[in-house]
């Protein structure tokens, strides 16, 4: 029977979320816990990169992580952020989070609806003589250089922050029913964590393919996999897999 769930997320901001509703329906306990932290380089690490910021007119934002750790090493490296600086993101929520740091201008700040960068494409063209500039994670794909190379726009990518282990204290209790990861990263700090992890009867679950796969590789047991066309969202799955546990210990 599922009494107790480790959710490696932070906690959701508002109580309307359904894992309240999970908790309260079954009687489950779900301690949200991330499995990872995002840090940023160091000005002397990015530095090796041999990236000038001053050199670009544009920067291409792809989460709030990037918006806090660019403007993060600006400050650290003494690059005073032009007011004529352009800024392209992902999804309006991504936009949004820039003021922050600067004031606000629609004239400058571009934004996409599908968090694809495919969406950005028609903006940035039409602003084809701007210099653009991508942080990334240490964790990162082509797909968007292999993009922007492909329209012929001047840009260059800097890995600017990195996903690390969230360790866990000696003395913190590991005592969960299931196990609900959302990255890779997540499944291989669990194993920098617990280097001698003996699954047993502790369920895991995923979301999203890379994530199980991440799992299976690992060569540990996947109980649960979202989303699925039954079940589109974690939370459906949890609901529908916790119920039909319980009903199997009655």
């Amino acid at each position: 029977m599922i009494k107790k769930i480790l959710v490696s997320q932070p906690k959701p901001s508002s109580e309307k979320s359904p894992y309240f509703d999970i908790a309260a329906r079954y009687g489950v306990e779900i301690v949200f816990r991330p499995f990872i932290k995002v840090e940023g380089l160091s000005a002397r690490e990015f530095r090796a990169q041999k990236i000038s910021l001053p050199d670009y007119t544009a920067v291409v934002f792809t989460s709030r992580h990037a918006i806090d750790h660019f403007f993060q090493l600006a400050k650290e490296l003494r690059f005073a952020v032009p007011e004529d600086m352009k800024y392209f993101c992902v999804t309006e929520q991504v936009a949004l989070y820039i003021q922050k740091y600067i004031q606000y201008r629609k004239r400058k700040v571009f934004y996409g609806s599908t968090g694809k960068i495919n969406d950005l494409l028609p903006s940035m063209i039409k602003h084809k003589n701007e210099r653009y500039f991508v942080p990334l994670s240490d964790v990162h794909t082509d797909e968007i250089k292999n993009i922007l190379d492909e329209k012929k726009l001047q840009h260059a990518e800097g890995v600017m922050y990195r996903t690390v282990p969230n360790n866990f204290v000696g003395d913190e209790p590991f005592d969960y029913d299931m196990l609900v990861f959302f990255s890779p990263s997540g499944v291989q700090s669990l194993l920098h964590n617990f280097p001698d992890f003996k699954q047993g009867t502790m369920a895991i679950a995923t979301f999203g393919p890379t994530t199980a796969k991440a799992v299976k590789e690992a060569g540990l047991r996947l109980d649960l996999e979202a989303p699925t066309t039954k079940y589109p969202s974690i939370t459906a799955a949890l609901n529908a897999y916790i119920e039909e546990q319980n009903k199997k210990k009655k």
